[in-house]
């Protein structure tokens, strides 16, 4: 072998190393910035949703981007802030009641009275508890210890959520200035090409957040609807609660059922038996019937992708995946309509 080609293949090596080496930095740095980029990407994902709303509000009512952007904003905020109101707010009263009933209840649970005292004498744990009494008292210790790592993971949340907000924001402010740009390095059919996936982006994303609220509207009015026929005490904050957690993809039905099953069970046990089987038939019904069939009209996508892209997200990336699952596939079915090569489409047996 020549010293030519010795070099050649010294080359060829020190490339393979080196795109290895990049690879593998490249990997590290996402890993070590994993929080930043789900971050990034949720941000995205709501300015992609909130875009056409500030578009619109600018063409029609407000001239300046800036304003138009600060409208929309605060308008979906104030929106969400009326929710979290109509919903804590019966809570934290509740709550109150609770605290003052407490020390009745208690005693009523240790003598066998009450509902729950009635509950733990029919399941026959009541004897177990009073011969655990101090365990359970060890274990109520433990779980008052790691209060600093709540409070931390609480503090994480908030900065995160406020972090999400402002890039959204920015991101949705400088939307024309970044698609100019990007357009202005393109030629005009790559530049039609960018703006056509820009629309069918925002159309998918668009269609996931309508898809999403109907099935959750329609969790929220038919657990109203069995929650008032039992007989459940404040149906319509239960039912809101519902459907808010119904809006994570797979399990927010069970969170639901949890938490309508357990207020059914504090009123009477038939109550919360026949809110468990609603939820058991309804989880069946949502995650087989009703989330593919309203997903694929609304992200235009196969209701057998909808639902597997929601269970192969779910197993890799948890609950950032389940949610982020259908728009990411019908995402990647438009990039696919755009760059694959289409092959020539075979004619009818009549036309040959």
């Amino acid at each position: 072998m020549s010293d030519a080609d010795d070099r050649v293949t010294a080359r060829r090596a020190a490339i393979v190393i080196g795109l290895v080496l990049a690879t593998l930095l490249g990997l590290a740095l996402i890993w070590a910035t994993r929080r930043v980029l789900v971050w990034a990407v949720v941000a995205a994902f709501f300015a992609v949703a909130l875009k056409p709303l500030v578009d619109g509000a600018q063409r029609r009512f407000v001239r300046r981007r800036a304003l138009a952007t600060l409208v929309v904003f605060l308008a979906a905020f104030g929106v969400l802030a009326a929710l979290t109101a109509v919903i804590f707010l019966p809570l934290v009263d509740e709550l109150g009641r609770f605290a003052e009933r407490a020390p009745d209840l208690l005693r009523e649970t240790r003598a066998g009275r009450g509902p729950a005292g009635e509950a733990l004498e029919r399941l026959r744990l009541r004897r177990y508890l009073d011969g655990h009494s101090d365990q359970i008292q060890q274990y109520g210790s433990r779980l008052r210890e790691p209060s600093v790592g709540l409070v931390r993971r609480v503090l994480e949340a908030l900065a995160g959520v406020l972090t999400v907000i402002v890039l959204a924001y920015l991101m949705v402010l400088e939307a024309p200035k970044i698609t100019a740009g990007v357009t202005a390095l393109l030629s005009d059919r790559a530049a039609r090409r960018a703006r056509r996936i820009g629309r069918g982006v925002s159309r998918v994303i668009t269609g996931y957040l309508t898809g999403n609220l109907l099935i959750s509207v329609i969790c929220g009015v038919l657990t109203f609807l069995v929650l008032i026929l039992t007989g459940v005490p404040f149906a319509g904050v239960i039912a809101l609660l519902v459907a808010i957690a119904d809006l994570v993809p797979l399990v927010g039905a069970t969170l639901g059922a949890i938490l309508a099953g357990g207020a059914g069970f504090l009123h009477s046990p038939t109550a919360g038996i026949v809110v468990l089987v609603f939820f058991v038939v309804y989880q069946q019904v949502e995650n087989h019937l009703l989330q593919p069939v309203i997903m694929a009209r609304a992200v235009r996508l196969n209701p057998l992708t909808v639902l597997a892209s929601v269970l192969f997200a779910a197993e890799l990336a948890g609950l950032v995946g389940a949610l982020l699952a259908v728009p990411a596939a019908g995402i990647g079915q438009l990039l696919l309509r755009e760059f694959w090569p289409r092959g020539r489409r075979p004619r009818p047996a009549g036309d040959r």
